[in-house]
């Protein structure tokens, strides 16, 4: 066998095993974006300004959802390098500190959304979408502290390359969510019509039910035995959530940055009325539902990049990441050309409306053009996570999404009178500097991985 022979039969048995550790992951992440679809769908068919209303809620929600979800993704590279530095018996005081650190980010979370209403009026949404965008978050709040407990749970079992459970889970709430939902927002036997504010409420009770079945599963589950995750447990302790901290809050912002470049983008098409707002709430949920694809393969990379990173294996790093990279070109080519071609059908199964399916394929054809810039980021972001490299890739996606992604986004869409195409056209730059500059680190670094630092 030849070199390139031996290269390719390398990089196809390194993407077998991504695969494999990702499907479930990309079937979770699926699940979760679906519930957003789901919502939609229920609020679409009640009637646009409620599909609107729950499009700006979401918004908003996905502001503190981000940062919470990203200051807990320190727990998978923390503890892959452990299990691949063969370090076991450490990870349940890791991972207990975590789980105080998830509850606290949960309640900070659920006062934050409380208070949404005041940032709701200040980023001036319209009369007709305020008042059941706030009742939607009121509700959908009382589920913010399960969420973050919820992926504590999560990032455990997948830092130990088990993702199973992460599918499971996940479409489990997504079947739990669409009877709940639709019996609270249109109103069943005995049950009141709570509109907007009922998938809130329908929300939260999900999230509450998976999080006690994650919980439940890692203290029965003969897999986890050997780490004696419940056999102590102690009082929060500064130094170890410092240290997840020092890790996690720079990823937090990275993931921030990227997620409110789209949440800001909502909100300023907030601006132009219900139309636009509600062909952006179908598009976007489309667009994010592609996005689990490359996302779920970037975590599964995390996982292999760190496990060799701790195990001090340089060129099984450069292997992981380049399994992952075609991994991404893969998906990336299926979800622009699904987009692309099937904008229509895709807008109908979310609205009956016809205004808003025609804007809506529109951006759908914009959302077909970033697959590529969106799928790299994430990715590259995924392999810098398993090397515990957090800062310079803050850095990056702040310059990329906020020094040029939104402000030329507004400058398309409100001083050009482009309205939302033109904000999607911020959402391409933005997406596209970060996906070079964060691979150009990645392989920087890939190089010598060794040399990396928190």
């Amino acid at each position: 066998m030849s070199h390139n022979e031996h290269r390719r039969a390398r990089l196809l048995r390194e993407m077998r095993v991504s695969l494999v550790l990702a499907l479930p992951m990309v079937a979770g992440q699926f699940a979760a974006v679906a519930m957003n679809l789901v919502d939609s769908a229920l609020a679409g068919h009640y009637n646009p300004t409620t599909l609107a209303a729950v499009a700006v809620g979401s918004a908003l929600w996905s502001v503190v959802l981000l940062v919470c979800i990203g200051v807990l993704m320190a727990i998978p590279p923390s503890v892959s390098q452990l299990n691949g530095a063969d370090r076991r018996g450490e990870i349940a005081a890791l991972w207990q500190q975590a789980v105080w650190l998830a509850l606290g980010l949960g309640l900070s979370m659920l006062a934050l959304v409380r208070a949404a209403p005041l940032f709701l009026a200040y980023f001036g949404i319209t009369a007709e979408v305020l008042p059941e965008a706030s009742a939607f978050l009121q509700a959908l709040s009382y589920g913010a502290p399960a969420l973050a407990l919820y992926f504590s749970f999560r990032f455990l079992s997948e830092g130990l390359a088990w993702t199973i459970p992460t599918m499971v889970f996940g479409v489990g709430g997504l079947v739990l969510l669409a009877p709940i939902g639709y019996a609270l927002m249109f109103g069943v036997g005995p049950l009141p019509e709570l509109g907007a504010a009922g998938l809130g409420y329908a929300t939260a009770l999900v999230l509450w039910l998976q999080a006690i079945g994650f919980l439940y599963y890692l203290h029965r589950s003969p897999r986890f035995a050997d780490l004696h995750l419940f056999e102590r447990w102690p009082l929060p302790q500064w130094k170890p959530i410092r240290e997840l901290l020092a890790l996690g809050l720079p990823m937090g912002v990275s993931i921030f940055m990227e997620g409110s470049l789209f949440v800001a983008t909502a909100l300023l098409i907030g601006r132009l009325g219900a139309l636009d707002v509600a062909a952006h709430q179908v598009a976007l949920n489309w667009a994010s539902a592609s996005f689990m694809l490359p996302l779920g393969i970037a975590m599964a990379t995390t996982v292999r990049v760190g496990h060799a990173q701790g195990a001090g294996d340089a060129s099984a790093v450069r292997w992981a990441g380049l399994a992952g990279y075609g991994l991404v070109f893969v998906t990336q080519t299926l979800s622009a050309l699904a987009l692309m071609f099937g904008g229509y059908w895709l807008a109908r199964l979310l609205t009956d409306d016809p205004a808003t399916i025609a804007l809506a394929v529109t951006l759908m054809a914009y959302a077909a053009v970033f697959q590529y810039p969106d799928g790299i980021q994430a990715l590259s972001a995924g392999a810098l996570r398993g090397l515990k490299d957090t800062r310079i890739p803050m850095l990056i996606t702040v310059l990329a999404y906020w020094g040029l992604g939104l402000p030329l986004g507004a400058w398309f869409g409100l001083h050009l009178e482009g309205r939302a195409p033109g904000l999607w056209l911020g959402l391409i730059v933005g997406l596209s500097v970060a996906a070079s500059l964060l691979t150009l680190r990645f392989w920087r670094l890939a190089r010598r991985p060794t040399m990396v630092t928190q």
